[in-house]
């Protein structure tokens, strides 16, 4: 028999037109798909998962990965893959490793990714080792009818399984087998002088001064439109004194100097150009929504700043993973950042401790550099949602503005997030979402035209 029993009575009994290709023999879904000839584009394929409720079939492309955020998202379960065994026991009529992906002729309810729902031709196993299926788009449809849609997958090769390392781990394996950037001296000598609760706007200028161009970047943002300051501005000291206080100054160029530490390209979603616009419309964001949590201004602006150093430092540390993850965010926007980082990180050649994320690993240089706890904390757990612990509220506020400006095509995230929740954790009103809004529409081509000159 070329189909396994239950597919072939299923197709017959509802009248789905399909056909048969046969092959040699072969021992795995992959040796069928290039035993077949065809593209591997063609091709879609089972996932079997289980939690305590029972088991689900996702249906996706053969040259895709299932997001197991998105899988979550549609189905409000935190699903995990069959063994073999399990997969065996609902598929004795298939032979090993050759699962049809048509649940519904196993009674099995069906979630399926929007993009083999828009195929007008595919290809997938027919449950035994010697045979392929050929179907159109629209018997496709028919035979996944009541299958429940949605995007579901990274799209790119799968990466397998790994184990997970801890954040100890990570940062000692880190130093070990990578040369970590250091912190820029003059980034050094910046956070030095504000850990020193006596010094002065003159200080600061010298040395923010003893730098042409940090100089002109602190220059040009001070007379930005962001702050109307009606009168000239001259110098560095008049800068920090009339217009953007000692605490502002000190973190932007705090930001601008430690930058300098990574060789990070300016293009793409994850580029130099993203980067510093994402990172001053959130720094933005939470210097305003910090008074109203009970949080300190000038260390929310600086979470806010310095939340996404993480990415720079993958950037820095591997120019051809990045490269590959900067195309995997453009190809997979409803993805997680994490599902993406795990695709690309965690493939067994010895980068698996990145795949923690881009949060935790700036996390973990920050508190290399020694940077404020609260920054530490609000880098290394952004990418954790529904986080309560150390320094909860700078946590929340980073992750509230991140939401707030997935709106606006701004980050490197764009799956939902619970704004009502992170509103209820930081004891905020819901009213306050359009005041932040407003106030971002206000200045946001400062903020566009700022971004800009710190990138180039």
């Amino acid at each position: 028999m070329a189909l396994a029993a239950r597919l072939e009575r299923f197709l017959a009994r509802k009248g789905i037109s399909y056909r048969e290709l046969p092959i040699d023999q072969v021992t795995s879904l992959d040796a069928a798909v290039m035993a077949s000839g065809l593209s591997q584009d063609a091709f879609i394929q089972a996932t079997l998962l289980i939690d305590i409720t029972g088991v689900v079939m996702a249906v996706h492309k053969f040259d895709s990965s299932l997001d197991p955020d998105a899988v979550h998202q549609l189905t409000g379960r935190r699903l995990q893959p069959l063994t073999a065994r399990q997969t065996m026991r609902l598929f004795g009529d298939c032979d090993p490793g050759f699962t049809p992906p048509i649940g519904q002729a196993y009674e099995l309810p069906v979630i399926v990714d929007e993009d083999v729902i828009l195929a007008d031709q595919v290809v997938f196993s027919s449950g035994t080792d010697h045979s392929l299926i050929q179907m159109d788009g629209r018997s496709l449809r028919l035979a996944l009818a009541g299958a429940r849609e949605g995007h579901l997958v990274i799209r790119g090769p799968g990466n397998g399984n790994r184990e997970a390392l801890t954040l100890e781990e990570v940062a000692d394996k880190l130093q070990k087998l990578y040369r970590l950037p250091p912190m820029p001296a003059l980034a050094l000598r910046i956070l030095r002088l504000t850990a020193n609760t006596d010094a002065t706007a003159r200080e600061l200028a010298e040395l923010i001064e003893f730098d042409p161009s940090l100089t002109a970047q602190i220059m040009r943002y001070a007379r930005s439109a962001l702050f109307n300051y009606p009168g000239q501005i001259n110098s560095v000291q008049e800068a920090v004194t009339r217009v953007l206080g000692f605490d502002r100054v000190a973190h932007i160029a705090l930001g601008i100097a430690s930058v300098r530490a990574f060789e990070v390209p300016r293009q793409g979603m994850l580029g130099m150009d993203n980067f510093w616009r994402h990172s001053l419309y959130c720094a933005f964001l939470c210097q305003i929504i910090a008074p109203r949590c009970g949080a300190e201004k000038g260390l929310g602006y600086l979470c806010g700043l310095l939340h996404n150093f993480g990415l720079l430092l993958v950037g820095h540390l591997f120019p051809a993973e990045f490269d590959e993850l900067n195309e995997l965010r453009e190809a997979n926007p409803e993805a997680s950042m994490h599902s993406l980082e795990q695709q690309v990180f965690g493939q067994g050649n010895g980068q698996e401790i990145l795949s923690v994320g881009h949060g935790a690993i700036g996390g973990i240089l920050h508190r290399l550099w020694q940077l404020p706890d609260p920054v530490v904390k609000a880098a290394g757990v952004h990418q954790q949602s529904g986080y309560h612990g150390e320094h909860e509220n700078y946590v929340l506020m980073v992750q509230l503005a991140n939401a707030l400006l997935k709106d606006r095509g701004i980050g490197d995230e764009f799956n939902p997030d619970d704004v009502p929740s992170l509103l209820e954790g930081l004891g905020l009103q819901p009213d306050v979402v359009e005041e932040l809004n407003s106030e971002l529409e206000r200045v946001a081509p400062d903020l566009d035209a700022l971004a800009n000159s710190l990138s180039s």
